[in-house]
């Protein structure tokens, strides 16, 4: 999908972060973007920001772990804008612990929000990109998918893996059932987000994470991002670059993922089980 100009884009997790930064890049190229988000307070201040007429948005607050929700945004997209030709499944979060102390709820918010958001999300616009003749589904996992030395954040990871996972496997049937449909995997490494204040959207039935090992490792994410972490902007250039060429994966660390994987391959031929990693 080449042109982007007039077409139509939904973006989730659009409030904040990657999210916001792909929504104001798709603007700039001349498309219409739904923003989602299940933040209505800063969605509503976002939409403002980017597009203070609002005559090229539609803003809807959305809980991507309720396929019924997601439902309703695709037909509300559609009614609206006529369309849809690029969907960004990027709304996620994170908690975690020590594995064992970690609760069925935080396990079933995490997966709910980064794994089913995106099997929503993908099931329920299919059907309007397939109207459209031509589209591209944008799935946002993270570097964690190729790289799991990361203690305490187990479900985190999980769901990564699995986003990536259903990534690729949807690829391949797209390109045999509908070659219009592009796919990609967006696995981004430290960028300067709100990732880890995830649990300002925390829902009662999640326990705060108040284990010394698990903030020692936020505080040491927080850090680095802070210091070394690409600005989201940048990394919304990339998607909308991966769009139009078509590319399925989409590494804002390129050398670092790499490295990952090619460790990840050398634990497979000599199970020497690499150490794991931690942010310093």
């Amino acid at each position: 999908m080449d042109e982007l100009t007039g077409r139509v884009a939904v973006v989730t997790g659009a409030a904040s972060g990657i999210g916001r930064a792909i929504a104001e890049r798709c603007l700039d190229a001349g498309m219409r973007v739904a923003l989602v988000d299940v933040e209505l307070d800063s969605l509503t201040r976002t939409a403002h920001e980017l597009d203070p007429a609002g005559s090229r948005t539609l803003t809807r607050q959305v809980d991507v772990r309720d396929p019924a929700q997601v439902e309703h945004l695709a037909a509300a997209v559609v009614a609206h804008f006529g369309a849809v030709h690029l969907l960004c499944n990027n709304a996620g979060v994170d908690a975690g612990g020590p594995f064992v102390d970690i609760s069925d709820a935080t396990w079933r918010w995490v997966m709910d929000v980064n794994f089913f958001g995106v099997v929503n999300g993908c099931r329920a616009f299919l059907p309007a990109l397939r109207a459209s003749g031509e589209g591209h589904i944008v799935n946002t996992a993270s570097m964690a998918a190729v790289n799991a030395g990361m203690r305490t954040m187990a479900p985190y990871i999980g769901s990564k893996f699995a986003v990536l996972g259903v990534s690729e496997n949807l690829a391949v049937e797209l390109a045999e059932s509908d070659p219009g449909i592009g796919v990609s995997v967006l696995l981004p490494g430290g960028v300067q987000t709100r990732m880890t204040d995830s649990e300002r959207n925390r829902p009662a039935d999640v326990p705060p994470s108040d284990d010394p090992l698990r903030q020692s490792v936020v505080d040491g994410i927080r850090s680095a991002t802070a210091r070394d972490g690409l600005d989201p902007s940048d990394v919304a250039v990339a998607v909308l670059d991966a769009v139009r060429d078509r590319s399925f994966y989409i590494l804002t660390h390129r050398e670092p993922a790499l490295e990952a994987i090619a460790q990840r391959l050398e634990w497979m031929r000599t199970n020497a089980q690499p150490l794991p990693r931690v942010l310093r």
